[in-house]
């Protein structure tokens, strides 16, 4: 879940608009009523976030309380937060079985006082995503082993191996506002020598030309795993990297198994790079050199 621009009641009103707007389902959207199976809700979280990775999003949908059909709100029963299997809460019992783990987030609101849930779930990144071992994508409306698809496959494949990481969307459809909220801009202008802009367009001009940010089919702009990795105010905000703080440990001894003290940068690398390496100056051990002279 995105920390600091959390999804707010309006951000979902106005993604459910869009959602019950489209024809037909999508490899990145499916819509539910009362399916609150576990093993169907892990295997679409595969399917979906496989199908994300094919179709250049960011992420994939899954949404209780729409009919499939005539995409009519009708609400769910369906509450992620008391579902359990066996004695275990849903969400870690799913967590547990994804291979690779991956963010997914459970999201409910109020419609004309039908309650609907949004399950929010990101792209896979380097390797197909895995349910109890196997692997599901979207075909259209319906979801299906991968296995049985080599073209998809293939075609997923070739997407891991062709896309860099930086230009992976980190965060999709934020405002004006949000992208200078979650980037420090003045680092980058700072770091590359720039004047600082004094209106809020040249700076997402220049944002922009520099591939840092682009604009958003569903309005808004995205933001780049690049953008993100290098320049995020805190990088917590971003779901898909906030494993990627940077961290340093200071050990009592050499043999690294008792850890005094630990410190996280959780700005972006560049423009948190210097506080770490004044931190690391500042630990480090000094040596005073004394110099005696004998006169006589």
């Amino acid at each position: 879940m995105n920390s600091s621009i959390n999804r707010t009641v309006e951000y979902l009103n106005g993604l459910l608009r869009e959602f019950i707007a489209l024809p037909n389902e999508t490899e990145c959207v499916e819509f539910k009523q009362n399916n609150t199976d576990p093993e169907q809700i892990g295997e679409y979280i595969s399917a979906l976030s496989n199908s994300a990775a094919l179709s250049g999003k960011a992420n994939a949908y899954l949404v209780w309380g729409v009919d499939d059909a005539t995409h009519v709100i009708v609400g769910t029963n369906f509450s992620p937060s008391a579902e359990k299997k066996g004695n275990e809460e849903l969400e870690s019992w799913l967590l547990r079985l994804l291979s690779p783990k991956l963010h997914f987030h459970f999201y409910s609101l109020d419609i004309d006082e039908k309650q609907v849930v949004i399950l929010e779930v990101v792209r896979a990144t380097h390797n197909p995503v895995q349910f109890q071992g196997k692997e599901f994508i979207r075909v259209g409306s319906y979801k299906k082993q991968l296995k049985d698809y080599p073209d998809k496959e293939r075609a997923l494949w070739r997407i891991f191996d062709e896309t860099p990481f930086e230009e992976i969307m980190a965060l999709e459809r934020v405002t004006d506002e949000e992208v200078l909220k979650l980037l420090d801009y003045p680092a980058y202008f700072d770091l590359l020598g720039l004047a600082l802009p004094e209106n809020l367009q040249s700076i997402i001009s220049r944002l922009q030309d520099d591939d840092l940010i682009a604009p958003c089919d569903a309005g808004g702009w995205n933001i780049t795993n690049l953008a993100a990795i290098l320049f995020a105010n805190q990088l917590t905000d971003f779901k898909n990297l906030k494993r990627k703080v940077l961290r340093v440990i200071v050990y009592k001894d050499s043999g690294r198994i008792e850890a005094i003290r630990e410190y996280e940068e959780k700005k972006g690398y560049a423009c948190g790079f210097k506080r770490i390496v004044d931190l690391i100056n500042d630990l480090l051990p000094r040596n005073e050199v004394i110099k005696a002279f004998r006169k006589g």
